[in-house]
């Protein structure tokens, strides 16, 4: 795969977005918050993602380390993306890939992360 241009949105199309990413990335992670949101990921450069609407209507959710922020649609509920920081002290952004419109999470091969144990 190679990077591409996603638009993504919450379930109430509050929060809007375009994204740079490449899915040959995703990964599934099996911490708490990502096991009980069912998520699959994909990671890019913070500048690689455009709010295109929804700034007032994004939550932040922080546990554990607190390493990052967890948005999600104050209206329906649904997280989105997730913004932190990269080892090397890039901004980053982790799209949940089952907000991206035309994306079918189920036919991708995302490498299992082990998150629990961190």
């Amino acid at each position: 795969m190679s990077t591409q241009t996603y638009s993504g949105s919450c379930h109430c199309q509050a929060v809007k977005f375009k994204v740079d990413l490449d899915l040959a990335g995703a990964l599934q992670c099996n911490c708490s918050i990502c096991s009980k949101l069912g998520a699959v990921w994909a990671f890019a450069p913070r500048a690689k993602l455009e709010l295109q609407s929804g700034a007032e209507s994004l939550g932040d959710y922080q546990f554990g380390k607190k390493r990052l922020h967890h948005r999600r649609c104050t209206h329906c509920g649904i997280e989105t993306f997730a913004e932190g920081v990269a080892p090397d002290g890039t901004a980053t952004v982790g799209v949940n890939l089952r907000c991206l419109k035309g994306v079918e999470v189920d036919k991708l091969t995302p490498k299992q992360y082990d998150g629990r144990s961190l």
